[in-house]
C-alpha cells in the first residue's frame, strides 16, 4: 500500500483548506449555541463541489478517486472551525448518496443523486426508537399496493432529518422474513404522509440537525423502491461500510489543527518561569495527540485503499470508525487540559471539540458494536 501523495493531490487538499478557512467560519459559536444549520455555508460547499467529490461526473460529481476525496475532506475539516458542517456533508455523502449510487437505477441517480450532489439535503433513515444497535428490529412497514407501497412508521435520531428534502428509508415488506424482508425506498417531501420533527437538542454537533422522520399512510411509487424487494440488508451493509470508513475523515483534519494550536500555545504559555512545553506532562500529551493523528490517518487511508482496489473492507471500516472516533475524544480532552482554564471557558471555543466528539462514540454504530464486528470477523464465536 502506497500512501504517498502526488503534488496534485496535496494541492487539492490545500485548496479545500483555504476554501473552508475563507468561507465556512462565520458566526460559528452563535450557530452552535442556537442549533442553527449553516444553510449558506452548505450551499457554498455544494457549489464548491464537496458533495460530489467521489461521485461520477455523469451525475454531477467531480469523479475524484476515493483516496483523493478523503484527503480533500481532511483539508476541509482542518479549515473549518465548525465540526458539524463537515460531519453533515460526510453523513449525506457516505450513506444517502452512496446508497443511491450503488443500488439506484439510472433514472433514480439522474433524479435524486444529481439533486443531492447539487445541495439538496438528504437523510438516511433506519434507526427507530426500539432499534438502535439492533438495527434490523424494525417496526416500520411497507405494504405492497397497486403501483407502489404504503409506508407507516417512524425513524428516530436521524441526522439531517428536520431539514431533509429526500430520505432513504428502510421498512419491512415481509415481517416473517426478518432482516431478509427489509426494503429501502427513496422518499421525498412532496409525498403525502411524510413529515419531519423539529430539531432535537444534543450535547455536540449542534449545527448538524438531528430529528425524526414520520410516515403515515405515505404512498411511495414502485419506481422509488431502492434495489429489489428484500435487499435492504445488503444496501444498508454497503452504505455502512462507506459511512463508518469515511464519516470522520474531516475530524482527522480537525485533529491536525488541534495539534498545531496546542504546540503553539505550549511554546508561548509560561508557568514557573518556563514555557509549559518543557514540562513532561504537557509534552507527553502532545506526543499522544500526534500518535493518535497519524494512526487515524493510517486507518482512514487503508480503508480508502481497499475501497479503491475493490477489496473487502468491513473489518477495516469498523476499526477506522472505532479508532478515529475514540482518538478524537481523547485528543480533544488533552486539548482542553493543556489550555487549562481557557479550555473550559466557552469563549475560547476549545471545549466544542470534545462535545462534538462525544456523539462519534454512538453514530454509525457504537464503539461496542464496532468491537463486536471486529471480533466476529476475526473468528470469535
Amino acid at each position: 500500500m502506497d500512501f504517498s501523495w502526488s503534488k496534485e493531490q496535496l494541492a487539492l487538499k490545500e485548496k479545500a483548506k483555504t476554501f473552508a478557512q475563507e468561507h465556512l467560519n462565520t458566526d460559528v459559536s452563535q450557530k452552535e449555541r442556537n442549533n442553527i444549520f449553516p444553510t449558506e455555508e452548505w450551499k457554498k460547499c455544494a457549489d464548491f463541489g464537496v458533495l460530489g467529490w467521489p461521485f461520477p461526473k455523469e451525475y454531477g460529481g467531480s469523479g475524484y478517486d476515493i483516496m483523493t476525496a478523503v484527503l480533500m475532506l481532511e483539508g476541509l475539516g482542518y479549515g473549518s472551525s465548525d465540526n458539524g458542517l463537515p460531519f453533515s456533508l460526510n453523513s449525506q455523502m457516505w450513506s444517502t448518496q452512496v446508497a443511491i449510487e450503488a443500488f439506484g437505477t439510472d433514472d433514480q441517480k439522474k433524479k435524486y443523486l444529481r439533486k443531492l450532489i447539487s445541495g439538496t439535503v438528504g437523510a438516511f433513515g433506519i434507526t427507530e426508537e426500539g432499534s438502535g444497535s439492533d438495527t434490523y428490529a424494525l417496526e416500520m412497514t411497507a405494504e405492497k399496493v397497486d403501483g407502489g407501497y404504503i409506508l407507516n412508521g417512524e425513524k428516530h435520531y436521524i441526522t439531517l432529518a428536520p431539514i431533509c428534502e429526500i430520505a432513504v428509508a428502510f421498512a419491512t415488506t415481509n415481517p416473517k422474513l426478518g432482516r431478509w424482508g427489509i426494503t429501502a425506498f427513496i422518499v421525498d417531501r412532496s409525498m403525502d404522509g411524510f413529515t419531519v420533527s423539529e430539531v432535537r437538542d444534543k450535547v455536540g454537533m449542534r449545527t448538524t440537525p438531528m430529528g425524526n422522520l414520520y410516515f403515515k399512510d405515505c404512498f411511495v411509487p414502485e419506481e422509488n423502491r431502492l434495489g429489489k424487494e428484500g435487499s435492504g440488508l445488503s444496501l444498508f451493509s454497503s452504505a455502512m461500510e462507506s459511512e463508518r470508513g469515511y464519516i470522520f475523515a474531516s475530524q482527522i483534519g480537525r485533529m491536525e489543527k488541534q495539534l498545531e494550536l496546542t504546540i503553539k500555545y505550549a511554546n508561548s504559555r509560561k508557568s514557573f518561569g518556563k514555557t509549559i512545553g518543557n514540562f513532561q506532562a504537557i509534552s507527553h500529551r502532545i506526543a499522544n495527540m500526534r500518535l493518535r493523528l497519524e494512526t487515524s490517518k493510517m486507518h482512514l487511508y487503508k480503508v480508502a485503499y481497499l475501497d479503491q482496489q475493490k477489496l473487502p473492507l468491513m473489518k477495516e471500516a469498523a476499526m477506522a470508525k472505532l479508532y478515529i472516533s475514540e482518538a478524537f475524544v481523547e485528543s480533544s480532552t488533552d486539548f482542553i487540559r493543556i489550555f487549562g482554564a481557557k479550555g473550559v471557558v466557552t469563549e475560547y471555543e476549545i471545549d466544542r471539540d470534545l462535545r462534538d466528539g462525544l456523539g462519534g462514540l454512538i453514530y454509525s454504530g457504537t464503539s461496542d458494536i464496532q468491537r463486536n464486528i471486529i471480533a466476529k470477523l476475526d473468528g470469535v464465536q
